[in-house]
């Protein structure tokens, strides 16, 4: 079963975010005190992502044109959109904002080279050893997240099955047509790219800044789109 990996993924946040409510109840200054140490471990973790380019002018380029774009459509408007209607229907009086919990979850748990690895590794061979100890970190994680940001961690469960699933059921097209080169340079200034992105979610967390993450998703499809014609067209920067 190649969606196996993702769903196990799944559970574990949704388990995660579960003990995570139960745990609500501790202090403010504690619950202040723990998110930031959850955004400098997240900011160490996006350095250590940032450094793995081996062509650093890649990112800076996926990041700027992947923001502009970003920016255009609002993407960071509408999760919060989303975030505010599902607060709408459930309501969370004093369990934090559903908005920031979803989006801020999302974006750790979906940017990063194990969730593509570990799904193209169940899509094509059947192996979710990857995504299996992704889902114990983000199980952890969502734990963690939970006792500061409330029960909107939880919604960021289906976002990243979707991402998942969709790149485990395409694998197989992807392994065919894709040089395996080729992956491999992606897949390097896609997490380089990505830390960049987690770096800024943990300044975040700290209260240092207050970026707008999601805008900077689209620089993960210019990173392929820029790695792509480097590898086909020999372009060098």
């Amino acid at each position: 079963m190649f969606l196996l990996g993702t769903l196990v993924n799944g559970l574990l946040i949704i388990i995660g975010t579960l003990l995570g409510k139960l745990l609500h109840r501790i202090p403010e200054n504690m619950k202040g005190t723990v998110m930031h140490a959850i955004g400098l471990a997240v900011m160490v973790l996006g350095l250590q992502m940032g450094f793995k380019s081996e062509n650093f002018l890649v990112v800076i380029l996926s990041l700027v044109f992947g923001t502009v774009i970003g920016e255009y459509f609002a993407l960071e408007d509408k999760l919060n959109k989303l975030g505010d209607w599902l607060e709408s229907k459930i309501g969370s009086k004093g369990q934090g904002s559903i908005s920031q919990g979803f989006v801020t979850a999302t974006l750790i748990f979906v940017i990063g080279a194990m969730a593509i690895i570990g799904a193209l590794d169940s899509g094509i061979r059947g192996d979710h050893s990857v995504l299996y100890t992704k889902s114990i970190i983000d199980g952890f994680t969502s734990l963690i997240l939970t006792t500061t940001l409330g029960i909107g961690v939880l919604f960021s469960a289906f976002p990243v099955m979707l991402y998942e699933g969709l790149i485990a059921l395409f694998a197989t097209q992807i392994d065919r047509f894709v040089p395996q080169l080729l992956m491999d340079s992606f897949i390097k200034e896609m997490t380089a790219t990505g830390g960049i992105m987690i770096f800024a979610i943990g300044l975040n967390l700290t209260g240092i800044t207050k970026i707008r993450v999601a805008n900077l998703l689209p620089g993960i499809v210019v990173t392929g789109i820029i790695v792509s014609v480097v590898y086909f067209y020999g372009i060098y920067f």
